[in-house]
């Protein structure tokens, strides 16, 4: 196990004594200081005397329930990770719980050894987002005149751990920085100012931050996402405005959270549609999906830029804004090769 996670306290939450124990041995054998609770108020009441790293919560015990005392534990303890333990496999109980701040949830009965490894993913989440958190509230002490270089600055961490993350993945190499330079070739087309065009070259930088939080078993999935997984997927819309909130303004914001919403408003859960998506979001929308029909997936092999285009035009003024997708197959008819060298430069 990695040194960053030696000595790490654990909490494990279950009303089994034999789920504790069988627990307690495997995570502490591999480096882990583990306590147990066998029921909710244990555990709150534990916590107030010895905050945990990570809470191992089952989500039905007698009494109050995981997913009743979830919200309370990330009120009370913010950067406490937390992984819930199901024995029924239920969409609904799991997206709750992501949404409430789960970082994982395992289903029983489960391997020992993808316990260990759940906890671990959750607790290298864990750390980035405490390491942004901090490094966010360190910006309330700059004074005003400096603000600007400093999210600039910030913003350029997110992108590098963007490029970090992408460049362990043959699959997404150099995928936020195509669709930035594609969504730069649209809203230089359609007459963007430059300052413009610099915050939605940001929130195209950035439209996928939020999936530092998505396990990467299902990013890199080689078959298709089930809904649950889907669900869980779609959650870095709703992550990636809550990292870089702090240091973005409301376009680069907007593009992240709204960069999947689709122009005829069919999408799932979607609260907008048409011209009320803002117009970063439409541009970034196409510029993604093109970049992602172009590229090798788990689960298929690129289309070619014609198919890709074709596949543009068929979405034209449904998934897709109609004067956007045209314009986007406009210019790409007139610089064709320019695409085309992005996607060789990135790869």
């Amino acid at each position: 196990m990695d040194a960053i996670m030696e000595k790490q306290n654990i909490l494990i939450v279950d009303d089994e004594d034999l789920i504790r124990r069988s627990l307690n041995r495997k995570l502490s054998k591999v480096g882990y200081s583990c306590d147990e609770a066998s029921s909710a108020e244990d555990a709150l009441r534990h916590l107030k005397t010895r905050q945990a790293d990570l809470v191992i919560l089952d989500v039905k015990m007698p009494g109050k329930t995981g997913i009743e005392i979830l919200p309370e534990i990330k009120q009370n303890y913010p950067d406490t990770a937390v992984v819930m333990v199901t024995a029924v496999n239920d969409p609904q109980t799991i997206v709750t719980s992501m949404k409430n701040g789960a970082h994982d949830y395992i289903t029983k009965p489960f391997e020992l050894n993808e316990v260990v490894e759940s906890v671990d993913n959750a607790l290298i989440k864990r750390k980035v987002e405490i390491e942004v958190k901090k490094h966010n509230q360190s910006l309330t002490h700059i004074i005003d005149d400096q603000g600007k270089e400093i999210r600039r600055l910030t913003l350029g961490s997110f992108e590098a751990l963007v490029n970090a993350l992408e460049a362990k993945d043959k699959y997404t190499a150099g995928h936020s920085r195509r669709v930035a330079q594609i969504s730069k070739i649209i809203g230089q087309a359609l007459g963007m100012t430059s300052e413009y065009l610099e915050t939605l070259r940001w929130g195209a930088l950035l439209h996928d931050v939020g999936k530092i939080s998505i396990d990467p078993a299902i990013q890199n999935k080689p078959s298709k996402l089930t809904d649950e997984e889907y669900e869980r997927m779609m959650m870095h819309t709703q992550i990636g405005p809550d990292i870089v909130g702090p240091v973005a303004n409301q376009i680069i914001i907007d593009i992240i959270r709204y960069h999947h919403y689709r122009y005829d408003g069919r999408g799932k859960d979607q609260l907008i549609h048409g011209e009320n998506i803002p117009i970063g979001a439409r541009i970034v929308a196409v510029a993604d999906s093109y970049d992602a029909m172009t590229s090798d997936r788990p689960y298929r092999k690129a289309l070619t830029n014609e198919a890709a285009i074709a596949e543009v035009r068929r979405c034209c003024g449904s998934q897709f804004d109609p004067k956007i997708a045209s314009l986007m197959v406009e210019t790409w008819t007139q610089t064709g090769q320019e695409y085309i060298s992005l996607q060789d430069s990135f790869l």
